[in-house]
């Protein structure tokens, strides 16, 4: 088994849903129960899979779980995206943590890409 406290990516997760509960405050009072929560379990989600994936004991259910948090960084990504394209998010707001959205996907990425070659 695996100690998710030690990596990198789980910390950095942390750090992302942080930053996320900040800039959801920023959006409008009618998407309390639209895009606010959907934005949040996204986030949450990343880091969660992360260290669900660690208490795995076969290579392959670890990988599986990057692979879910992986697609809940992308899902983030768009949600922010979306944000701005309806005018919830200044692109100044925003593209900071976009960024590192994508610098968290890279390296989920190479994590998978590595446990998948090296085990």
């Amino acid at each position: 088994m695996r100690n998710f406290r030690e990596l990198n990516v789980w910390k950095d997760g942390r750090i992302l849903v942080k930053d996320i509960y900040g800039l959801t405050k920023l959006l409008l009072e009618s998407e309390k129960f639209g895009l606010t929560p959907q934005i949040r379990r996204s986030a949450i989600s990343i880091p969660a899979n992360i260290a669900e994936g660690c208490s795995k004991y076969s290579q392959k259910d670890f990988v599986r779980f990057l692979q879910i948090s992986l697609g809940s960084a992308y899902e983030l990504e768009t949600h922010l995206i979306l944000c701005q394209d309806l005018n919830f998010l200044s692109a100044d707001i925003s593209k900071a943590t976009i960024k590192n959205i994508q610098k968290l996907q890279r390296r989920i990425t190479s994590l998978i890409k590595y446990n998948k070659s090296n085990h």
